[in-house]
């Protein structure tokens, strides 16, 4: 058997015995029954995997959704079921995939949450990501992307209070000085990324390429282009696994949007197309191979929402210290443009089968499964109103206004004010996930930082 029945489970139709047999046959002693939380960690349950029933379900409280970033709570809620019930989780067999990192053979399963008489759980973020990619079912189209997921390596730092340092390499020295597509300045780290290729083989991620991007110790990572839910799936687990990797090797790895001072954020760069579910043709191109309407539509409805769904591709406080004006390669509106990568939205050079947008607005602190769910969103609201783009823009979009909200309050208030996106995303969800946004915000308000302490204490 392979290291995941993935494909061997969609073939059979018969979850439960594949399941069963895989666990079996790969000696598996414990389960990882997972899902991802509001802001993309996994939240779940251990047990002995003789104990494991498919089609029993493991419970959880519903509240898991409501927890902050910090695992608070907002003070105000009305969402919920104030009696905090269960919900529970039903594993997705296609997800299965070995630990490499255990120290006992373990596999971990995703889950999807379902109440009691059988609906989803609309506020999971697994299934806001579904209820977006079944509208495109129903309309005959399947969507594709492709992230490109940046991160940084650091220097272990147990200490908040002191700012994030440059690891050290195997020349025994920190990378200093910007080293943007350097062979040698990846090469320091080879033993990590050569654990990491082996790490991902085993749980079927399909890392593409592997660069060094601008900032000191700032990578990044392409995943082959699929399936939507596939490739949020692929993120969520090659975070925790670039972590685990990072921190055998004495290294951190974080995907804060904006970590190190006078440094460049990292973001998640969103390659989308859609194509048609019956013959798999891009539907972004007409039949003489030029650019089809709804290819025009989808990009007019990520420049007239996107601004009312970054909250949830730039989801935390820090996410918008990389949006700051000043920050180089960093988007600050929502033009779009041929090959331009000064535009929150590229189209890339391709053939008509390839044609798609870029999104270069996210972070990569984002849960991929919102952030991916949030973009679609917004092209697909674009092409069932038919609202056309503003014109391409050529030369230097840096220079042009900043149109995207500068705070996560800010970034909340438009959300909540764009009913648009609410019917799209999901009532219920939209009201939750602002409360916990809106009380992470208010708690981040209570922190007094460094820079006012250093400019404020003895001046004011």
């Amino acid at each position: 058997m392979p290291n995941n029945p993935q494909k061997e489970n969609k073939a059979s139709g018969k979850l439960s015995v594949d399941l069963r047999n895989w666990l079996d046959s790969n000696h598996i002693e414990e389960i990882e029954a997972v899902i991802p939380d509001m802001t993309g960690i996994a939240k779940g349950k251990i047990l002995p995997a003789k104990k494991y029933q498919e089609d029993v379900g493991l419970r959880l409280p519903e509240s898991i959704f409501g927890q902050t970033v910090n695992g608070d709570y907002p003070r105000e809620w009305d969402v919920l079921d104030a009696e905090d019930g269960d919900i529970f989780l039903k594993p997705d067999p296609s997800t299965v995939r070995s630990v490499p990192f255990a120290s006992e053979p373990t596999a971990v399963i995703i889950h999807d949450c379902y109440h009691f008489d059988g609906k989803p759980v609309e506020v999971s973020p697994r299934q806001v990501l579904r209820r977006v990619l079944n509208l495109y079912k129903k309309q005959g189209w399947d969507a594709v992307v492709a992230p490109e997921v940046e991160f940084y390596l650091v220097k272990p730092n147990p200490d908040a209070d002191y700012p994030l340092e440059p690891p050290i390499g195997r020349s025994g020295r920190p990378e200093s000085g910007r080293q943007s597509f350097s062979i040698a300045a990846v090469n320091e780290f080879d033993p990590l990324f050569e654990e990491l290729y082996d790490y991902c083989e085993t749980q079927a991620i399909a890392i593409e390429t592997l660069i060094h991007e601008s900032g000191v110790t700032q990578m990044e990572i392409n995943l082959l282009h699929g399936n939507a839910l596939e490739l949020a799936d692929q993120i969520f687990l090659f975070k925790r696994g670039l972590r685990e990797v990072a921190m055998r090797h004495e290294i951190y790895a974080t995907f804060m949007a904006a970590p190190m001072e006078k440094q460049p954020g990292s973001a998640m760069h969103l390659h989308q197309s859609i194509v048609d579910g019956k013959d798999g043709k891009n539907i972004f191109s007409s039949r003489n191979g030029k650019e089809s309407r709804l290819f025009r539509w989808h990009i007019g409805g990520l420049q007239k929402y996107l601004p009312a769904a970054m909250a949830l591709l730039a989801p935390n406080v820090n996410s918008y210290r990389r949006l700051a004006p000043d920050e180089f390669g960093t988007p600050i509106n929502i033009e779009w443009g041929y090959d331009n990568r000064t535009a929150g939205l590229r189209v890339p050079v391709s053939n008509s089968q390839a044609r798609r947008v870029e999104n270069r607005i996210a972070g990569a602190d984002v849960n991929p499964y919102l952030a991916i769910a949030a973009s679609l969103a917004c092209g697909y609201l674009g092409m069932r109103e038919q609202i056309k783009p503003k014109q391409p823009i050529e030369g230097d979009a840096y220079s042009m206004e900043t149109t995207l909200p500068h705070t996560l309050r800010e970034a909340v208030n438009e959300l909540l004010d764009c009913k648009a996106l609410h019917p799209i995303l999901g009532e219920k969800f939209v009201r939750l996930y602002s409360s916990v946004k809106h009380h992470e915000y208010n708690i981040f308000l209570n922190v007094v930082s460094a820079w006012e302490r250093e400019h404020l204490l003895l001046n004011v």
